[in-house]
């Protein structure tokens, strides 16, 4: 009996490893009422769907508070250039006033099982790009997230930033620009690109996944995209419809 239940238990674990993990883009947002992206309501939504993750954006303010935003703009407000005062002021769409990164971590951390996917925004100089890169680590080390949380980037810079402060922590490269062979090169830990760009590159996944590297594709709305993305071997979808996908 004992060893046909560690059986089942390593094929459980086979299982859940081939299958392609979820993770919200901006959170779960698309709901119905929808809610905004980025908003702690959205991963609020995301932690209730028991998914792999969620993603979302961190970006500083001109007075050096990190904050959650996609866009370089807050309505009509550049982040990088307006105190946080003054943000603040504007809420969101959803009537959550405008969260910062301590925030949402707080949110994050009410659900261990979901991982957080922090995505740090390029900024103007790489200068500035280092100062983000301690400043979240230090804050989700102060939160003790540190095995909860994964990190992508469009910027190069930001992705070695993040693995010469903390070279424990998973970082994928998002731009799509270099092949699984340079990443692995480079020492991050995977690739994260749209899907477009595997389409051009129909082996990159395979060429990944032998090199032991973390393959993510985004933003997958498409059922189809889906399906011919996980016939590839892909470990970890980004999708703006995580329920749809899940089901």
């Amino acid at each position: 009996m004992k060893k046909l239940i560690l059986g089942l238990t390593i094929l459980s674990s086979i299982i859940m490893n081939a299958q392609t993990q979820i993770i919200a883009h901006r959170g779960y947002w698309q709901t119905n009422p929808p809610t905004t992206e980025n908003s702690l309501k959205a991963l609020e939504n995301a932690q209730k769907l028991k998914i792999y993750g969620a993603e979302f954006d961190v970006r500083m303010t001109k007075d050096g508070v990190l904050v959650i935003n996609h866009d370089e703009h807050h309505g009509k407000m550049e982040v990088s250039e307006t105190d946080f005062k003054t943000l603040e002021k504007l809420k969101l769409s959803n009537g959550e006033k405008f969260p910062t990164l301590k925030d949402y971590l707080k949110q994050g951390k009410k659900d261990s099982s979901l991982k957080l996917i922090v995505e740090i925004k390029p900024a103007k100089t790489p200068e500035l790009e280092n100062e983000i890169v301690k400043k979240t680590i230090q804050t989700i080390k102060d939160l003790k997230l540190e095995s909860q949380s994964e990190f992508i980037s469009f910027s190069f810079n930001v992705c070695k930033e993040i693995k010469k402060v903390e070279p424990n922590f998973k970082v994928q490269y998002l731009e799509g620009n270099l092949s699984p062979q340079q990443i692995k090169a480079e020492g991050l830990d995977g690739i994260d690109y749209h899907y477009s760009v595997f389409e051009k590159n129909p082996t990159w996944i395979s060429e990944a996944n032998s090199l032991g590297l973390i393959t993510n594709s985004w933003t997958v709305n498409d059922l189809e995209v889906y399906k011919k993305l996980k016939e590839q071997g892909l470990k970890f979808v980004t999708t703006n419809v995580p329920d749809q996908l899940k089901d």
